[in-house]
Protein backbone atom coordinates (compact mmCIF):
# COMPACT_ATOMS: atom_id res chain seq x y z
CA UNK A 1 0.00 0.00 0.00
CA UNK A 2 1.37 3.67 -0.99
CA UNK A 3 1.50 6.03 1.28
CA UNK A 4 -1.10 8.75 -0.13
CA UNK A 5 -3.58 5.67 0.57
CA UNK A 6 -2.51 5.19 3.85
CA UNK A 7 -2.85 8.54 4.48
CA UNK A 8 -6.58 8.63 3.22
CA UNK A 9 -6.89 5.49 4.86
CA UNK A 10 -6.11 6.84 8.43
CA UNK A 11 -8.13 9.71 7.61
CA UNK A 12 -11.21 8.10 6.92
CA UNK A 13 -10.73 5.38 9.61
CA UNK A 14 -10.85 8.45 12.23
CA UNK A 15 -13.58 9.64 11.24
CA UNK A 16 -15.72 6.47 11.59
CA UNK A 17 -15.23 6.54 15.52
CA UNK A 18 -16.97 9.98 15.28
CA UNK A 19 -19.82 9.69 12.58
CA UNK A 20 -20.86 5.34 13.29
CA UNK A 21 -21.40 4.41 16.70
CA UNK A 22 -20.14 1.34 16.64
CA UNK A 23 -19.51 1.21 12.65
CA UNK A 24 -15.76 1.29 12.63
CA UNK A 25 -14.11 -0.80 15.77
CA UNK A 26 -10.79 1.36 16.37
CA UNK A 27 -7.14 -0.46 15.83
CA UNK A 28 -4.37 -0.17 14.16
CA UNK A 29 -4.51 -0.33 10.37
CA UNK A 30 -1.26 -2.01 8.36
CA UNK A 31 -0.10 0.50 6.30
CA UNK A 32 3.58 -1.28 4.97
CA UNK A 33 4.89 -4.40 5.13
CA UNK A 34 8.29 -4.98 5.73
CA UNK A 35 9.08 -8.51 6.77
CA UNK A 36 6.34 -11.29 6.48
CA UNK A 37 6.17 -15.23 6.51
CA UNK A 38 3.48 -17.34 7.68
CA UNK A 39 5.24 -17.62 11.34
CA UNK A 40 6.23 -14.17 11.94
CA UNK A 41 6.67 -10.07 10.59
CA UNK A 42 7.61 -7.01 11.35
CA UNK A 43 5.09 -4.22 10.14
CA UNK A 44 4.33 -0.48 10.10
CA UNK A 45 0.39 0.41 11.47
CA UNK A 46 -1.49 3.49 12.03
CA UNK A 47 -1.33 3.91 16.13
CA UNK A 48 -4.59 4.72 17.37
CA UNK A 49 -3.53 6.04 20.54
CA UNK A 50 -2.26 9.28 19.01
CA UNK A 51 -5.25 11.17 19.17
CA UNK A 52 -4.87 14.48 18.24
CA UNK A 53 -1.37 14.57 19.92
CA UNK A 54 1.89 15.73 17.42
CA UNK A 55 2.82 12.44 16.76
CA UNK A 56 6.38 10.05 17.32
CA UNK A 57 9.67 10.69 16.21
CA UNK A 58 9.30 9.06 12.96
CA UNK A 59 11.22 8.41 10.93
CA UNK A 60 14.54 7.86 12.84
CA UNK A 61 18.05 6.12 11.97
CA UNK A 62 18.73 3.99 15.16
CA UNK A 63 21.89 1.89 14.31
CA UNK A 64 21.20 -2.25 14.60
CA UNK A 65 24.08 -2.30 17.08
CA UNK A 66 21.84 0.45 19.11
CA UNK A 67 18.73 -1.54 18.71
CA UNK A 68 20.62 -5.19 19.49
CA UNK A 69 21.81 -3.27 23.11
CA UNK A 70 18.01 -2.24 23.61
CA UNK A 71 16.14 -5.58 23.32
CA UNK A 72 19.27 -7.27 25.21
CA UNK A 73 18.63 -5.31 28.32
CA UNK A 74 14.82 -6.44 28.26
CA UNK A 75 14.36 -8.87 31.09
CA UNK A 76 11.41 -10.69 32.17
CA UNK A 77 10.77 -11.68 35.68
CA UNK A 78 8.72 -15.34 36.03
CA UNK A 79 5.81 -15.03 39.17
CA UNK A 80 7.28 -16.39 42.07
CA UNK A 81 4.91 -18.88 42.07
CA UNK A 82 5.20 -21.49 38.84
CA UNK A 83 3.69 -24.61 38.17
CA UNK A 84 5.96 -27.97 36.58
CA UNK A 85 2.93 -28.69 34.40
CA UNK A 86 2.79 -25.03 32.86
CA UNK A 87 5.83 -23.77 33.33
CA UNK A 88 9.01 -24.58 32.24
CA UNK A 89 11.39 -24.95 35.49
CA UNK A 90 14.78 -24.72 33.36
CA UNK A 91 14.05 -21.13 32.59
CA UNK A 92 15.91 -19.08 35.56
CA UNK A 93 12.73 -16.92 37.08
CA UNK A 94 14.84 -13.60 36.06
CA UNK A 95 16.31 -13.86 32.08
CA UNK A 96 16.60 -11.68 28.80
CA UNK A 97 13.39 -11.43 27.42
CA UNK A 98 15.28 -12.20 23.80
CA UNK A 99 17.57 -14.79 23.20
CA UNK A 100 21.07 -13.53 20.90
CA UNK A 101 19.83 -15.59 17.66
CA UNK A 102 16.06 -13.94 18.38
CA UNK A 103 18.28 -10.07 18.67
CA UNK A 104 20.27 -11.03 15.65
CA UNK A 105 17.30 -11.90 13.42
CA UNK A 106 14.85 -8.37 15.07
CA UNK A 107 17.07 -5.84 15.59
CA UNK A 108 18.16 -5.11 11.41
CA UNK A 109 13.65 -5.49 10.83
CA UNK A 110 13.58 -3.18 13.72
CA UNK A 111 15.81 -0.57 12.70
CA UNK A 112 14.51 -0.58 8.65
CA UNK A 113 10.82 -0.24 9.87
CA UNK A 114 11.83 2.88 12.52
CA UNK A 115 13.52 4.38 9.10
CA UNK A 116 10.30 3.97 7.08
CA UNK A 117 7.96 5.31 9.76
CA UNK A 118 5.65 8.25 9.68
CA UNK A 119 4.82 10.10 12.91
CA UNK A 120 1.18 8.77 12.75
CA UNK A 121 3.11 5.22 12.76
CA UNK A 122 4.10 2.48 14.67
CA UNK A 123 6.57 -0.91 14.43
CA UNK A 124 4.63 -4.10 14.98
CA UNK A 125 6.11 -7.08 15.46
CA UNK A 126 4.75 -10.91 15.58
CA UNK A 127 6.31 -14.49 15.85
CA UNK A 128 4.44 -17.79 16.59
CA UNK A 129 6.09 -21.16 17.36
CA UNK A 130 4.96 -24.78 17.37
CA UNK A 131 4.66 -26.41 20.47
CA UNK A 132 4.01 -30.31 21.25
CA UNK A 133 0.68 -31.37 20.53
CA UNK A 134 -1.89 -29.12 19.66
CA UNK A 135 -0.70 -25.67 20.57
CA UNK A 136 1.67 -22.76 19.73
CA UNK A 137 3.36 -19.84 21.52
CA UNK A 138 2.88 -16.43 20.28
CA UNK A 139 5.73 -13.16 21.41
CA UNK A 140 3.49 -10.04 19.57
CA UNK A 141 4.15 -6.19 20.77
CA UNK A 142 5.29 -2.91 19.10
CA UNK A 143 7.78 -0.10 19.11
CA UNK A 144 7.88 3.56 18.57
CA UNK A 145 10.47 6.57 19.44
CA UNK A 146 9.19 9.63 21.18
CA UNK A 147 12.28 12.46 21.26
CA UNK A 148 15.21 10.39 22.44
CA UNK A 149 13.21 6.91 24.17
CA UNK A 150 12.47 3.91 22.48
CA UNK A 151 8.98 2.39 24.23
CA UNK A 152 8.77 -1.36 23.33
CA UNK A 153 5.62 -2.92 24.32
CA UNK A 154 5.46 -6.62 24.58
CA UNK A 155 1.79 -7.89 24.23
CA UNK A 156 2.40 -11.00 24.19
CA UNK A 157 5.61 -13.09 25.68
CA UNK A 158 5.56 -16.67 24.64
CA UNK A 159 1.55 -16.55 24.73
CA UNK A 160 0.28 -20.08 24.25
CA UNK A 161 -2.76 -20.75 21.82
CA UNK A 162 -3.71 -23.46 19.86
CA UNK A 163 -3.63 -24.02 16.83
CA UNK A 164 -4.57 -26.64 14.02
CA UNK A 165 -2.29 -28.95 12.36
CA UNK A 166 -1.48 -27.02 9.45
CA UNK A 167 0.53 -23.43 11.49
CA UNK A 168 0.85 -21.92 8.09
CA UNK A 169 -2.86 -21.23 7.46
CA UNK A 170 -5.83 -19.73 8.91
CA UNK A 171 -5.41 -20.97 12.47
CA UNK A 172 -2.75 -17.85 13.01
CA UNK A 173 -4.92 -15.48 10.96
CA UNK A 174 -6.82 -13.79 14.20
CA UNK A 175 -3.65 -13.13 16.55
CA UNK A 176 -1.80 -12.38 13.23
CA UNK A 177 -4.19 -9.40 12.82
CA UNK A 178 -3.56 -8.12 16.67
CA UNK A 179 0.00 -8.35 17.42
CA UNK A 180 -0.71 -5.33 20.03
CA UNK A 181 -3.74 -7.43 22.13
CA UNK A 182 -2.66 -9.97 24.74
CA UNK A 183 -3.93 -13.08 24.24
CA UNK A 184 -3.89 -14.13 27.76
CA UNK A 185 -2.92 -12.14 30.87
CA UNK A 186 0.56 -11.77 30.87
CA UNK A 187 2.65 -13.27 33.57
CA UNK A 188 5.58 -11.85 35.54
CA UNK A 189 7.37 -8.30 35.50
CA UNK A 190 9.41 -6.30 32.69
CA UNK A 191 12.17 -4.30 33.51
CA UNK A 192 15.77 -2.80 31.91
CA UNK A 193 19.80 -3.34 32.72
CA UNK A 194 20.97 -1.61 32.91
CA UNK A 195 18.38 0.12 34.86
CA UNK A 196 19.78 3.63 34.47
CA UNK A 197 18.67 3.42 31.08
CA UNK A 198 15.17 3.06 31.62
CA UNK A 199 12.43 5.41 32.61
CA UNK A 200 9.55 4.83 34.53
CA UNK A 201 6.23 4.70 32.27
CA UNK A 202 3.52 7.40 33.23
CA UNK A 203 0.89 7.01 36.21
CA UNK A 204 -2.19 4.95 35.00
CA UNK A 205 -5.04 7.84 33.87
CA UNK A 206 -8.11 7.51 32.62
CA UNK A 207 -6.79 8.08 28.98
CA UNK A 208 -4.58 5.42 29.05
CA UNK A 209 -7.63 3.12 29.82
CA UNK A 210 -8.73 3.72 26.32
CA UNK A 211 -5.11 2.36 25.34
CA UNK A 212 -3.78 -1.03 24.57
CA UNK A 213 -3.79 -3.29 27.62
CA UNK A 214 -0.11 -3.32 27.21
CA UNK A 215 3.24 -4.02 29.48
CA UNK A 216 5.83 -1.52 28.14
CA UNK A 217 9.22 -0.73 28.81
CA UNK A 218 10.79 3.18 27.79
CA UNK A 219 13.91 3.03 26.86
CA UNK A 220 16.81 5.96 26.99
CA UNK A 221 17.81 4.53 23.91
CA UNK A 222 20.96 6.88 22.54
CA UNK A 223 22.71 6.78 25.33
CA UNK A 224 22.76 2.67 25.87
CA UNK A 225 26.29 1.30 25.97
CA UNK A 226 27.00 -1.10 22.91
CA UNK A 227 28.40 -4.14 24.84
CA UNK A 228 26.15 -7.60 25.71
CA UNK A 229 27.22 -6.33 29.38
CA UNK A 230 23.75 -5.27 29.59
CA UNK A 231 22.04 -8.22 28.61
CA UNK A 232 23.41 -9.72 32.23
CA UNK A 233 20.08 -9.93 34.71
CA UNK A 234 20.68 -9.55 38.40
CA UNK A 235 20.37 -13.44 39.60
CA UNK A 236 17.60 -14.15 41.71
CA UNK A 237 16.94 -17.31 43.26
Amino acid sequence: MNRPLASFFLKTWSLCGFLILGGCASGPIPTLTVYETPQSFVRLETDPSLGQETGHSHPVDISTERMAAALRGIIVQEPLTRLPLYDDLSIPRRHPAFSESEIEFWAPLFRLALSKATPDELVTFYQSQPLSGMKREVTSGGLFLDGEELHVVLSNYRSQTLSSGDTSSADTMDDRLTPLRSLAPQKGKLSFEPSEFQRPADPISVASLFHWDRRELIIHVNRLPLTPTASKPTPVR
